[in-house]
């Protein structure tokens, strides 16, 4: 059997948002293959079918608020208003992920006011909440835990970072507890976390070498703003390894669906192939693959080679004689003289010529991605004429999903 006539399974998009089971859906893939459109249009038709639903997304751009009728989004889950014909019982609500207030919010909710006063107003720890790699992946992944924790939604779809590498999402929760209760850390708050002849036996001449060497490359002011940061900070360390090792297995439960977002393109379908291989090793329930922005044409029949025959067929070749003798026939009696005055004809033909090639292309990539993965569940989203701007045009992404 040839690799173009394999049958591909179908990733039942409504089956899985339908099943009451399925209480997480993370939708993962490399930047801008649509992920943010995907996760509303997937949450706008559960909370249609039904569901309580509520979408987290980490896209700074706002599109996701304008597209569903709110004028922004925070921190704070919004209700979306959806008319009562359409909503079946369901409810959605949406945020975008404000990574420093939830990291204000962990420190809030575990610490007791003064020590929080001395976190929040530490120069290191503003630093480490606005801007440390791995951030955002952390508090995206803690926001899915006190979303899930409230109970409040039968649903949580979560738009991942734009990460640029799929090792990113699934490690940062890792890394970022292992940096905040790792040795080099410890070893900085030595210190303050030593007092009298304990002191003395800590600072000794090789902690002495690596203060220094750490000084001259962050400053003393930077290293006293780590040792006061941590002093501070040390009774939630254990938190933060628990959370992310909680998050980790809450990933890893049957309730979670990954789904796999990508366009007909060689680096987002790369990206898309690392994405799987990456879930099957750590175990993480991957539903399928979105293969989004797909090209189709209405008149398929017409192939490439055709399309363009025709519109070289209704020029003229070169030359004054070849000019004379396409005024006059094709050999057949058909004139060709006037074809050559339907500019548009010509241009509508050679335009469907680089359309069927373009989906040729893409199908070819298709095929060889479900070659290599011939078990995950493939759902095509045509491409739209013109940006989701509004709930109606999530529809559309949500009934081309069904449509498959």
């Amino acid at each position: 059997m040839s690799e173009g006539t394999k049958v591909v399974p179908r990733l039942d998009t409504d089956r899985l948002l339908d099943d009451p089971r399925t209480r997480i859906i993370v939708c993962c893939g490399s930047g801008g293959v649509g992920k943010t459109t995907t996760a509303a249009a997937l949450g706008l038709r559960a909370a249609e079918r039904g569901r309580h639903v509520v979408v987290l997304t980490v896209d700074p751009a706002r599109r996701l608020a304008q597209s569903m009728g709110l004028s922004s989004l925070d921190n704070t889950p919004r209700p979306v208003p959806l008319s009562d014909d359409a909503a079946a019982g369901g409810t959605l609500h949406a945020m975008m992920l404000d990574m420093k207030r939830t990291f204000d919010e962990i420190v809030e909710a575990h610490a007791d006011p003064d020590r929080a006063g001395q976190i929040l107003a530490n120069p290191f720890y503003q630093s480490l909440s606005s801007s440390f790699a791995g951030t955002q992946e952390y508090m995206a992944m803690e926001k899915l835990g006190q979303l899930r924790r409230t109970e409040q939604w039968d649903l949580i779809v979560v738009d991942t970072p734009p990460s640029r590498s799929a090792l990113d999402f699934l490690d940062a929760p890792q890394r970022l507890s292992r940096f905040l209760d790792g040795r080099l850390i410890k070893l900085l708050t030595a210190p303050t976390r030593a007092g009298g002849r304990a002191y003395l036996k800590v600072v000794n001449v090789s902690f002495s070498v690596i203060t220094g060497i750490v000084t001259k490359v962050l400053g003393a002011q930077v290293l006293r703003d780590v040792q006061t940061f941590v002093s501070a900070f040390d009774t939630m360390f254990g938190g933060f390894r628990e959370r992310a090792e909680d998050t980790y297995r809450l990933l890893q439960t049957p309730g979670t669906a990954f789904l796999v977002v990508a366009t007909p393109e060689p680096d987002a379908l790369r990206e898309a192939s690392y994405f799987v291989e990456r879930l099957s090793e750590d175990r993480m329930p991957l539903a399928g693959l979105i293969l989004n922005r797909v090209h189709r044409s209405p008149a398929a029949r017409l192939s490439a080679a055709r399309s363009q025959a025709a519109a070289e067929a209704l020029l003229p070749v070169g030359g004054p004689a070849d000019n004379a003798h396409s005024a006059g026939s094709n050999g057949g009696g058909a004139p060709l003289a006037d074809a050559t005055r339907y500019p548009l004809v010509v241009a509508a033909l050679r335009l469907h010529a680089e359309r069927m090639q373009l989906i040729a292309a893409e199908r070819r990539l298709a095929q060889r991605f479900s070659a290599a993965h011939p078990a995950v569940p493939v759902a095509r989203v045509i491409a739209q004429p013109e940006d989701v701007h509004d709930l109606a045009a999530l529809r559309v992404i949500g009934q081309s999903l069904s449509d498959n």
